[in-house]
C-alpha cells in the first residue's frame, strides 16, 4: 500500500505561483509512475502532469505547458508541481496519484493510489 499526502495549496491571485508537494509513505515511490490531476466543481477529474519513475520522462496537459513543471525526488519519496502564471481556470482540487507501471499515464483509471487532495484557488 502507498499513502500519498498533498500539501501547498492555497489562495493566490491571477499571475501568481504555488508549489504543490506530494509525500509518499508505505512503499518507495521509485517503483511508481506518478501524476497530478485536478478536479473543478462540476467537472471530471483531469490529468495535469505526469512523470516516469526515473524522472526520465514528463508530460503536461496542453493547458499548463509553459507554466507548470513536475518533478520528483525518489530519495525523499516525493513529487512536486511548480505552478506559475496561475489563471482563474486553474482553480480546482489537486490530487497526486501513483500507478504501478512506472511510466507516464494520463488516464485516471490507471492510477491505483490517490492522495486526499489540496485546494488551489486563483482569484482576480
Amino acid at each position: 500500500q502507498v499513502q500519498l499526502v498533498e500539501s501547498g495549496g492555497g489562495l493566490v491571485q491571477v499571475g501568481g505561483s504555488l508549489t504543490l508537494s506530494c509525500s509518499g509513505s508505505g512503499r518507495p515511490l521509485s517503483s511508481y509512475g506518478l501524476g497530478w490531476f485536478r478536479q473543478a466543481p462540476g467537472r471530471e477529474r483531469e490529468f495535469v502532469a505526469g512523470i516516469s519513475w526515473s524522472s526520465g520522462s514528463t508530460e503536461l496537459n496542453n493547458s499548463v505547458k509553459g507554466r507548470f513543471t513536475v518533478s520528483r525526488d525518489n530519495a525523499k519519496n516525493s513529487m512536486a508541481l511548480q505552478m506559475n502564471s496561475l489563471q482563474l481556470e486553474d482553480t480546482a482540487v489537486y490530487y497526486c496519484a501513483a500507478q504501478g507501471r512506472r511510466l507516464i499515464s494520463t488516464d485516471v483509471d490507471d492510477y491505483e493510489y490517490w492522495g486526499q487532495g489540496t485546494q488551489v484557488t486563483v482569484s482576480s
